[in-house]
């Protein structure tokens, strides 16, 4: 029999999600959560979705990702799903960084591990946990094939318009600056999900994805291809976030260090984790600074009127950049669950053809669904991301040459 079992792994600095896949129905056999790797108060949690015990969950010191993943191995044997399984097809692996080499997913060499390693300069916060997550797969299962899904990909397709900085070509070449986006698993698989909304093939549509979270990124997708993207050479670029300031002057980081005194990396420090909402009011949660704002706080009203102009801002612009606009789709967590944010994002831009039906945005669905009003010109939809599905499929169809089963 064809094993159609694909093992989804996110390894962060301290944490590892996974996900337990049947291609066959693209259905979930578990899911799990490893955090706090390294502490003393480390947590496995641990949810067999096809029979099996159900949620489990263990406390105590994880000292690394080696033994995390030994656990987490531990814990899929106990429900029949082990490691050794046969039915076991691949372990795909997020890797937040591919560069311009990586233009799809890829099974990983030591070429691969190799490139993957060089481009930790400009993604040092994750590429790092990225490849400790392959080396102890790796480790556990020498035989099966481990595949790369870099959230990049998607975003390789922009033109070199809109991927270049105006700055010296020689010098931004020698340093590999330019835009490479992020978040792409998730907006190739709401780009396609959103065309699947409207009965259309990708290639018919031309759609501005939102993606929405404590990380926020935006891009036109025209035709199914990505033609331009929010974020940069890093995550911190575009839109406000929860802790990232976004777009900024570059002169500002000049200006702390002559001005304030401020080093290098407290610069750093403060533009990726005290700027954006929790930089502006305190607050990164977008239900508590809606709380404030039903409560007349000055302060979480003013984080959420920059929010919004900021995301206007960048639907105008992608707009323009695709010329005919089909669809909005709003995903992840603020995207999917926060009405007053799609109410707010798309007010006043009834000449673009975007109008919300009240009614429809205000209603709770984990369901990909239409909000906008029957007459608008612009299908607005909200279209819960699923990354873990998304890197299964691509891993399954890389290793088999058979396309997953499911929607999208």
């Amino acid at each position: 029999m064809t094993a159609t079992r694909i093992l989804v792994l996110n390894s962060g600095s301290s944490s590892v999600k996974y996900q337990l896949l049947d291609m066959r129905d693209s259905s979930r056999l578990a899911v799990g959560l490893v955090e706090r790797i390294g502490e003393e108060t480390s947590r496995l949690v641990h949810t067999p979705l096809g029979g099996g015990a159900g949620r489990r969950e263990r406390s105590g010191p994880i000292a690394d990702h080696d033994t995390a993943l030994k656990a987490v191995a531990d814990e899929l044997a106990q429900d029949g799903l082990g490691l050794d399984s046969p039915e076991l097809a691949a372990i795909g692996h997020r890797v937040v960084h591919g560069g311009l080499k990586f233009t799809a997913p890829t099974v990983i060499t030591d070429e691969v591990m190799a490139e993957i390693e060089r481009l930790v300069p400009v993604a040092p916060l994750h590429n790092p946990a990225n490849i400790t997550g392959i080396r102890t797969a790796q480790a556990l299962r020498p035989d099966l094939p481990q595949v790369a899904v870099f959230d990049t990909a998607f975003h390789t397709t922009m033109p070199e318009s809109a991927a270049r900085y105006a700055i010296d070509v020689e010098t931004a070449d020698a340093h590999r600056i330019r835009r490479y986006g992020f978040h792409g698993t998730s907006h190739a698989y709401v780009s396609r999900r959103t065309a699947a909304l409207l009965g259309k093939d990708p290639s018919e549509v031309n759609v501005i994805v939102l993606h929405l979270g404590n990380g926020a990124s935006a891009s036109a997708v025209a035709g199914g291809r990505c033609v331009d993207t929010s974020m940069g050479l890093t995550p911190l670029e575009g839109l406000v976030m929860g802790t990232r300031s976004g777009d900024i002057d570059p002169a500002v980081t000049f200006h702390l260090k002559r001005v304030a005194g401020m080093s290098m990396d407290d610069i750093d420090e403060l533009l990726n984790k005290r700027s954006g909402l929790v930089g502006l009011c305190g607050d990164n949660d977008m239900r508590e600074i809606r709380r404030r704002i039903e409560e007349g706080d000055e302060r979480a009203r003013l984080a959420f009127d920059i929010y919004i102009h900021r995301l206007k801002k960048y639907i105008g612009a992608y707009y323009a950049v695709l010329g005919r606009v089909d669809a909005i789709a709003f995903t992840a967590g603020v995207g999917e669950n926060a009405a007053p944010v799609r109410e707010a994002a798309v007010a006043g831009l009834e000449e673009l053809g975007l109008v919300l039906d009240a009614e429809l945005n205000a209603a709770r669905s984990d369901e990909a669904r239409i909000i906008s009003a029957p007459y608008a010109r612009v299908v607005v939809a909200v279209v819960p991301t699923d990354e873990e599905l998304e890197i299964a499929r691509q891993t399954f169809a890389l290793v088999t040459g058979v396309s997953a089963e499911g929607n999208a």
